[in-house]
């Protein structure tokens, strides 16, 4: 009997707390196929720390019935059917044979034998019962149309005999009975709910379209079926469920796809385990709604692997107009402290006004020319479904020339291991990302972590990316929709987008930002490491609204142009260092407090100017900065937890007395509000995310001694009304290090 589904169960409830942050973002954007997503709301804030998925499983969705499991058979309860070159002959009752077809009209079982090189087996049972296939060692052919075509039936059960290799082929062009008919589509084709199960072999060639396609429901139990197919390679409409077996596909098009986007409760995909070795055209695994997976082994290469990706240039930021730097006394030196704006350290000069304008026009120009041709190129990511994707287990190894995961809803990893490579991103989802634990392993990306909201709560995850390492409602990167084609993120920062870090291990090695919130950030616990980037456009930490640190531990090393540090209000004290000069990769950075207690030794992996550092060890009281050295200590991710660390040269030595600390090799100094105005960010000296025309930002440090770059006297605003000195060549917004400008929360990116 079909199982029939309740539409709450695809859908991964949204657990939240009593205050909770827009986790469904994107929820007006998303197609038919995402309504099953249930959202339970209490509101909606920037301050939330707790939002999760719930868990769902296989078992959550559907279940295998016994006809699925049933493998034996007798000679005396069933039909033989032996194939021979161009005609068969059968043996028992419910079948007949002539010219080369078969034909199934009554339940019960039949078990195929030998080689029909050019014919066709068809089930045609109309009272709605069940006929079990057995293949015992059968090679079925058919040059123009399906081998294997099942019109009508309650249910058919293949079972691959134990011992045997079996296969179907068909040929590269059908001959259908008429311009309006357009099945069979497939070598095995089935109008009907199809079950494979047995421990035999399958090889299944679809040189027409299709490998293996169900119009109904597919299920997979067991056996070792490889797959190849001029397009899909194993296709079903209303689910396909995977209980175990191998499975090896090699598709031009998608490897497995399920494709019922009219019923909100079908269209999924649930594996509980299997070995799966999958090389497609386009999306390795596809589920038009949601897709669970509990464990297994992936091997997955799409779209020829990420070295066959679109290129694709990150956000190198700059300053704009609205988040420029304030005016200066002297074009030479920072502005005393206490007074507003002030001048970035010269790591890296930001563009000329000229630079910039033509920069932005090529940028446009790209986007435009981006989208309108991706909208025609096909979707070539690893794990992709319209609805939610949930997995709990499985060992994955994913080399994606698009995301490596994707969701049209949202994202719950709560197990499993990941090798991933990707052109684009690793995780992206548009509403919610979680991660609640697994060994995640992102080497190559362009945005490694995406989400509307991201939360991150148990787990290893190490991320490399081209641009942002973990990105909260931003991006402006093109990924996939529900069919298929490539479109523009659905995102749009409201404001009271999250990313949430309450435990797990996280590293990022970006060259865009590192943790980047196109809203707020809220860290309770966990240990997060970022290394980049090295550019002044981005920062380590790049957020608009707030950053409420109350535990855990976080470093992050990066350029200084855009640092910014945990919130004023934070419960955790943070100190953000600035050095004079650049720093060079491996530099290892120490801070221990009175007593010589480490409370830091880290090597960056990548060239810094700016570490900010925010432990449960920081109290108020006195601490010393030390470069270079070394330490007897055991490195994680450059980050040492143990040891003795010697030999450095002191850089200074300063007092906390509060929750953010702005250390140069001066002392203490004046490092801002970390709000840095609205929408802008801040904690950084000289303002926020200039590409998104944010104001605020803190005060840089009076005795920095560091030269403004020539090229960055870009010119503002024309309704700025204030000039600065003679020499300093350029014009400033009045409010420019006070007010953001009108329209600083939106963000573009």
């Amino acid at each position: 009997m079909k199982n029939l589904l309740l539409g709450s169960k695809i859908g991964l409830v949204l657990l939240c707390a009593a205050v909770m942050s827009a986790c469904s973002t994107n929820a007006a954007t998303n197609t038919a196929s995402n309504t099953a997503v249930t959202a339970v709301t209490a509101g909606q804030s920037s301050t939330s720390a707790s939002v999760q998925l719930a868990s769902v499983k296989l078992t959550d969705l559907m279940s295998f019935d016994e006809e699925d499991t049933a493998t034996a058979w007798s000679e005396a309860d069933s039909t033989a059917i032996t194939l021979s070159g161009t005609s068969a002959a059968v043996d028992g009752s419910g079948a007949a044979a002539a010219d080369g077809t078969v034909t199934i009209t009554e339940a019960g079982t039949y078990v195929l034998s030998g080689t029909l090189s050019d014919g066709q087996v068809i089930v045609d049972e109309q009272v709605k019962g069940t006929v079990h296939l057995v293949l015992n060692g059968a090679q079925l052919s058919n040059s123009d149309s399906a081998p294997v075509y099942i019109k009508e039936a309650g249910k058919v059960v293949i079972t691959l005999q134990e011992g045997t290799e079996n296969s179907v082929t068909d040929g590269a062009d059908y001959v259908f009975a008429d311009a309006a008919t357009d099945e069979p589509s497939a070598a095995v084709f089935s109008k009907a709910d199809l079950t494979i199960n047995g421990t035999g072999k399958l090889t299944v060639t679809g040189n027409y379209n299709d490998g293996i396609t169900s119009k109904d429901d597919l299920k997979i139990m067991s056996g070792t079926i490889e797959v190849k197919a001029a397009d899909d390679g194993i296709v079903g409409k209303d689910l396909i469920a995977v209980q175990d077996g191998t499975i090896t596909i090699t598709a031009e098009g998608d490897g497995i796809k399920s494709t019922n986007d009219k019923d909100a409760d079908k269209g999924f995909i649930a594996i509980a385990a299997g070995t799966f070795d999958i090389t497609a055209g386009n999306d390795g695994i596809q589920a038009e709604t949601a897709a669970v997976i509990d464990g297994g082994t992936y091997t997955m290469v799409t779209g020829g692997g990420n070295v066959n990706a679109e290129v694709k240039t990150g956000d190198q930021g700059g300053m704009g107009m609205g988040g420029g730097f304030g005016q200066r006394p002297d074009a030479g030196t920072f502005p005393e402290q206490g007074e507003a704006g002030g001048t970035p350290p010269a790591m890296d000069a930001a563009p000329a006004a000229a630079d910039q304008t033509a920069a932005a026009a090529a940028d446009t120009a790209t986007t435009t020319d981006t989208a309108a041709t991706e909208t025609e190129s096909t979707s070539a990511k690893g794990l992709k479904a319209g609805g939610d994707l949930t997995i709990n287990g499985g060992t994955f190894t994913i080399d994606a020339a698009d995301d490596a995961l994707h969701s049209n809803s949202s994202v719950s990893i709560t197990d499993g291991q990941f090798e991933m490579a990707t052109g684009d991103d690793g995780i992206h989802a548009d509403a919610l990302t979680s991660i609640s634990g697994g060994t995640i392993n992102i080497t190559k990306s362009y945005e490694g972590i995406e989400g509307a909201d991201i939360t991150i709560s148990g787990g290893e995850i190490h991320v490399v990316a081209s641009d942002d390492g973990v990105n909260v409602a931003g991006g402006n990167d093109s990924n996939a929709n529900a069919g298929g084609t490539q479109g523009q993120d659905q995102f749009t920062s409201t404001g009271s987008n999250m990313l949430t870090i309450s435990g797990g291990y996280l590293s990022v090695d970006a060259a865009g930002d590192g943790l980047d919130s196109n809203g707020s950030v809220t860290m309770t616990g966990g240990t997060a490491i970022v290394n980049g980037p090295e550019n002044s456009g981005n920062g380590a930490l790049d957020y608009d609204g707030t950053f409420n640190m109350t535990g855990g531990y976080l470093v992050a090393a990066g350029a200084s142009g855009m640092a910014q540090a945990p919130g004023e209000d934070s419960g955790q004290y943070s100190v953000s260092m600035l050095f004079s000069d650049t720093q060079q990769a491996g530099t290892m950075v120490h801070l221990e407090d009175a007593d010589g207690n480490n409370i830091l030794t880290f090597t960056p992996s990548k060239s810094f100017q700016s570490v900010v550092v925010s432990s449960p060890e920081l109290k108020d009281g006195s601490y010393t900065i030390y470069t270079g050295g070394s330490s007897a200590g055991t490195a994680k991710d450059g980050l040492y937890t143990d040891g003795e660390y010697s030999g450095g040269t002191k850089y200074v030595t300063f007092d906390i007395t509060g929750s953010v600390t702005w250390v140069n090799e001066s002392g203490v100094t004046t490092g801002g509000s970390s709000m840095g105005g609205p929408g802008g960010g801040g904690g950084g000296f000289g303002g926020g995310r200039g590409n998104r025309g944010q104001g605020g930002g803190g005060t840089p440090p009076a005795d920095a001694g560091t030269t403004r770059p020539a090229d960055a006297g870009t010119t503002k605003p024309a309704d700025a009304g204030t000039t600065k000195p003679a020499d300093a060549g350029t014009t400033k917004p009045a409010d420019a290090g006070t007010t953001a400008p009108d329209g600083a929360g939106t963000s573009t990116n």
